[in-house]
């Protein structure tokens, strides 16, 4: 149950947002270009998000063709992952560009060294992965694993936070990453783990986690049981709209899996069989299976 506080800010916040949404909305051509896709140009393409609910979303594109593995954050978040398993994590990143490599924080340093010069950036993550520390702990972690040479920082909200409906907590929980992101440069991406809120708490983190100034959302840690599905990432580009970015993250596995995402409305994934999706795309059979978990 919300307090009443608490309840009056997001009001607050999501009229700001409605009313920002459609200053721009206003002012935009009705045409197509490679950052959106608006429904009067493009109605087949974008049904399902539209249906959804979402008037237009972000994709990444060249020559009107997603790219996959330009959205792929290259995943190794498992406790027992090893210097060698990050070492090949990053030969595969270097090899297919991949966006990133999304590792634990304790190997930014090294990954950092081995992709110098690849155009590959280096992702890790922070409150990973129950988002029960202290917003302080969090914009700590988060400056150090800037130092070691973090691009992006995906962070994990304090989801018994929200769903006490402690929203001025979450809301300083998420400014602690992202404020020393947007001083440093860097890209912040807020974890909101689907799997666990309802609907209503979904779009409370979403508008918060915008209102905060953060890059991206993201559904999942892949820890909790549950994890990307077509359902939640409509149901976050609707709230964030077309500007910010949306990360499926947590099964998927494959090519037909990364396409329902995006046709959903997301820019990014975060999937530890990379390999194997690029693979698919271009009509190649895997070298290897697709790993299992995350």
């Amino acid at each position: 149950m919300l307090k009443q506080d608490d309840l009056q800010r997001l009001v607050e916040i999501i009229t700001e947002e409605v009313m920002s949404a459609q200053r721009r909305a206003a002012a935009l051509p009705a045409q197509c270009s490679c950052h959106s896709v608006l429904y009067d140009c493009c109605p087949d393409r974008l049904r399902g998000v539209i249906d959804a609910g979402a008037s237009r979303i972000g994709l990444h594109a060249s020559g009107g063709a997603t790219v996959p593995a330009a959205m792929i954050d290259h995943t190794l978040l498992k406790p027992d992952a090893t210097r060698q398993d990050i070492e090949k994590l990053c030969r595969e990143a270097a090899e297919f560009h991949f966006a990133t490599v999304c590792i634990n924080p304790g190997w930014v340093s090294l990954a950092a060294r081995l992709l110098q010069g690849s155009g590959v950036g280096v992702c890790t993550v922070i409150g990973f992965p129950l988002g029960a520390t202290t917003a302080d702990t969090k914009h700590y972690e988060t400056r150090r694993a800037i130092f070691d040479g973090a691009a992006e920082i995906d962070m994990v909200i304090n989801v018994g936070a929200l769903k006490s409906g402690d929203l001025a907590v979450v809301e300083r929980d998420i400014s602690a990453v992202v404020q020393p992101c947007q001083e440093a440069g860097r890209v912040s991406k807020v974890i909101i783990e689907t799997s666990l809120l309802t609907d209503d708490e979904k779009v409370a983190a979403c508008t918060l986690a915008k209102a905060a100034g953060a890059d991206f959302v993201k559904t999942s840690t892949g820890f909790s049981g549950g994890g990307a599905t077509a359902h939640d990432i409509a149901l976050m580009r609707r709230v964030v709209g077309a500007d910010m970015g949306v990360k499926a993250s947590g099964g998927v596995r494959d090519y037909d899996g990364l396409k329902a995402m995006v046709a959903a409305g997301a820019t990014r994934i975060g999937a530890s069989a990379g390999v194997k999706i690029v693979q698919e795309s271009k009509g190649q059979k895997p070298t290897s299976a697709a790993p299992a978990g995350y």
